[in-house]
């Protein structure tokens, strides 16, 4: 069992004992202080909630519902959703804030409560601290039976978020239509089976196959879009003669591409594909966070922008985007963020602006990605024990390393002339990660091993 206390959030596994996983009793807890938070900043009304297809999600829902209607808020249901989606229905409903329900790219046993504030966007590091103090000490207040507050549900906000896609001026529905793409989707048994076709279809696309379309919550493989997991994607688009294939993680905000031919597009190539065409068309900066490619700096540079790169986590890429006015930005594990939309990674804006470049370029998937700066990018992890002084670790890395430029902004991230790895544990997982980059993809994964190597050796 696990319990992941973050500034963005609360994940964990469900079932087990209070404060070892996501059990009723810890939704509760971090429901009514999130609620607490609201009430703290002197705001009320409505608060926004929406779930992936979790087999856990219908419980974990009635949970967050019945807390915070017993707070006195009135509570606005989107039931299956996407995380953009609730992101962008907290503003339209100027709501007070908004959970989503998912543990995006977690198996199936976990869950997870996403909170935001009334923006749309995920709550500030200070006000996340605010939450989880106030949820360990227990000062919570619930309201008196005539000031309970409401449930309503609310089903049609995908349709409002696919119309605002299709209205931003970069999205071509014509192009795309006229190309007579053929598209396969594999949607993971969960919201990208309900959410991807009907952007899809919308845009004009009229040949669609979706594999694993049931929305069971039984997801048909680890749903992390890595290359490991998505071999019956790559399978079906070179089988049907697809011209590409796309991949989402349970809650939509995620997004990878696999090529006409089975192989893969990258995922790390989504964010730079988008904002090459973006910056074409309109120019600016971009951001992405230091485990990303460093082909978006290049794709920037050549557009005229300057690139910059945060710290690894949603708020922090935002916080670097609204810093530098960037038109684009997101992070390499696929997630897009288009600030005119709002300030969270979305796959279906994603969706809409690659197709509609796609289209435009007159090029093939396999010759797109081929006219960018091909870097290779190896990830991988270690589990950590409980026991483990990650601290310490990182700090016989930096000695043993202490000739190479070190950035400690978030974890450590290594340089070795062109090459860099960048170790951090992870804010939703017991584990550090462990991100090297070259222009060979054996020399990426050798870089990896070796420091794979220095991290078991130091945690003995």
């Amino acid at each position: 069992m696990s319990l992941i206390k973050s500034i963005s959030g609360i994940r964990g596994t469900i079932g087990g004992k209070p404060g070892s996983g996501l059990t009723p009793l810890d939704v509760v807890k971090f429901t009514a202080a999130y609620g607490a938070w609201i009430q703290h900043k002197g705001a009320s009304g409505s608060i926004v909630i929406g779930r992936d297809g979790r087999i856990s999600g219908p419980m974990v829902r009635d949970l967050v519902a019945a807390t915070l209607t017993g707070m006195g808020f009135d509570v606005v249901d989107l039931g299956l959703s996407t995380t953009p989606t609730v992101e962008m229905a907290v503003v339209w409903e100027k709501a007070a804030g908004g959970i989503i329900l998912t543990a995006s790219h977690n198996p199936k046993e976990w869950n997870a409560l996403k909170l935001l504030n009334e923006k749309g966007e995920f709550v500030s590091a200070e006000d996340g601290a605010w939450i989880l103090e106030t949820a360990e000490k227990g000062e919570m207040s619930f309201a008196e039976v005539n000031k309970l507050g409401q449930m309503r549900t609310a089903d049609d906000y995908l349709q409002k978020h696919i119309e605002a896609i299709l209205a931003h001026p970069l999205v071509d529905k014509k192009a795309i239509a006229k190309a007579g793409f053929k598209v396969v989707v594999d949607a993971i048994n969960s919201s990208g089976a309900v959410a991807v076709p009907q952007l899809l279809e919308a845009l004009g696309v009229k040949k669609i196959e979706v594999i694993n379309g049931e929305m069971t919550g039984h997801f048909a493989h680890n749903p992390e879009p890595l290359p490991e997991h998505l071999r019956d994607l790559s399978t079906r688009v070179e089988k049907t003669g697809a011209s590409l294939g796309i991949a989402v993680d349970p809650d939509v905000d995620r997004l990878c591409f696999v090529n006409e031919d089975g192989s893969l597009f990258g995922e790390e190539y989504t964010l730079v594909a988008v904002a090459d065409y973006i910056l074409s068309q309109k120019g600016g900066n971009t951001v992405s966070n230091l485990s990303s490619t460093r082909a978006l700096r290049d794709v920037t540079e050549k557009h005229g922008g300057s690139y910059s790169g945060s710290a690894v986590g949603e708020v922090n890429v935002v916080k670097m985007m609204k810093d530098t006015d960037a038109v684009i930005g997101g992070e390499g594990n696929g997630g897009i963020i288009v600030p005119e939309l709002h300030y969270g990674r979305d796959a279906l804006a994603g969706i809409a602006l690659f197709l509609t470049h796609l289209a435009k370029s007159g090029k093939t998937m396999k010759a797109l990605r081929s006219s960018y700066p091909n870097y290779f990018i190896s990830k991988n992890k270690i589990e950590l024990d409980p026991s483990v002084d990650v601290q310490k670790v990182f700090g016989k890395i930096r000695e043993r390393y202490k000739k190479q430029p070190i950035n400690d902004v978030d974890g450590l991230k290594i340089e070795f002339d062109n090459d860099w790895v960048h170790l951090r544990t992870s804010n939703t997982e017991p584990i550090i990660r462990i991100y090297s980059e070259s222009s060979t993809e054996t020399m990426s994964e050798n870089i990896a091993k070796r420091l794979m190597a220095d991290i078991r050796e130091m945690m003995r």
